[in-house]
């Protein structure tokens, strides 16, 4: 990827930062581990971003 990223696309990228978190234990905790996995999450090399 260019080192010069458009404002636009830096903020999509950010966002998706974001949602490729892993569920947080305390939400594991409380729903008695009935929500364990992110289906949002990505792998940077699979699972590419739309442009």
């Amino acid at each position: 990827m260019a080192r010069y990223k458009h404002h636009a696309k830096k903020i999509r990228l950010g966002k998706q930062m974001n949602s490729n978190q892993t569920v947080p234990t305390w939400v594991i905790m409380k729903t008695s581990r009935n929500v364990t996995s992110n289906p949002k999450k990505r792998q940077w090399r699979s699972r590419k971003i739309k442009p």
